[in-house]
């Protein structure tokens, strides 16, 4: 089934980071003909970011509130696509979780700074938890470049796209977004699965290299066949396939082939962990979104709940 995006929701913090959303943004918007939402958040409890103190509350926020809208008029004052600012006041994920379900928004972008280490473990990110309580798929937008590019610039495209597949049923759905991006954008689309060794021990308890060499050739051909079945027969008229098996840290793998490939997006599912394990080791679809300069869509199952 098509993916349909009537109402997307960008979110920003004036930075020239953040901003990259919009033109992302901008970019499905025309694409899909829809509605764009342009979101900032007044965080109170980070007050310093506005340059003010907070000896007046009340009139410390409609200051910020009237700054924020002056901002968005001139951010967003020339888009050639059907726009709404929101100002909203409060936790940033968790009002942003509740602009999505009143204005049923069918997809939010969300730029971040790729935190890592100690720094992520103590502070986090409001992407990060996003990816984890959003009802919607979530396209995180991050660069090394500082300044904002530019809708016209051609290499703003979405000319090969990437997914990343573990046959989950999160993969599954990844699968159905980004063959939709494909057919709207006209895209080169590779699907990619990554052979952790420990996942196929049984093809590690061989007796002689000859054995493992035919298991190895078997389990490829299998797992290459496995790939391509998850594209329909009607896709394939017009889709331009590729698939990969790689071998490796995943999330590494990902980000090296992505980078050789030149991709312009990847798209994966979000699979959940416990609180310990995601803050000390994280997933692969949070190491992928924290390292690769490329914009990643998440996808989950929680997605039309």
């Amino acid at each position: 089934m098509r993916v349909q995006l009537e109402r997307i929701l960008c979110t920003t913090d004036f930075s020239e980071a953040s901003n990259r959303s919009v033109v992302f943004g901008q970019l499905l918007a025309q694409e899909f003909g829809a509605t764009l939402y342009v979101c900032h958040i007044i965080d109170l409890s980070s007050v310093a970011i506005y340059g003010e103190f907070q000896v007046d509350p009340v009139g410390q926020q409609e200051r910020i509130r009237v700054d924020a809208e002056d901002q968005l008029q001139q951010l967003l004052g020339s888009l050639p696509v059907q726009w709404e600012s929101i100002i909203d006041v409060g936790q940033p994920s968790e009002e942003i979780g509740r602009i999505v379900e009143e204005k049923q928004i069918d997809l939010v972008i969300s730029a971040t700074r790729g935190r890592s280490g100690l720094k992520r473990l103590i502070l986090g990110s409001v992407t990060e938890r996003l990816m984890r309580s959003l009802t919607c798929p979530l396209l995180v937008v991050r660069s090394k470049d500082p300044a904002p590019p530019d809708p016209a610039d051609p290499s703003i495209q979405l000319g090969k796209i990437l997914i990343g597949c573990d046959f989950s049923g999160d993969s599954r759905l990844a699968v159905e977004y980004g063959l939709s991006l494909a057919q709207e954008f006209e895209a080169e689309l590779h699907l990619v699965h990554v052979i952790a060794p420990p996942t196929y021990p049984e093809f590690l308890k061989t007796g002689t290299s000859a054995a493992h060499g035919i298991q190895d050739h078997v389990l490829s051909e299998l797992l290459t066949q496995k790939l391509q079945d998850l594209v329909p027969g009607e896709a394939r008229n017009w889709c331009r396939l590729h698939t990969a098996l790689l071998e490796g840290p995943p999330y590494q793998e990902l980000i090296e082939y992505a980078d050789r490939q030149s991709m312009d997006m990847i798209v994966m599912g979000m699979r959940g962990h416990g609180l310990v394990r995601t803050l000390l080791l994280g997933s692969t679809t949070d190491r992928v979104v924290r390292h690769t300069p490329c914009p990643v869509l998440v996808v989950s199952s929680r997605t039309g709940e």
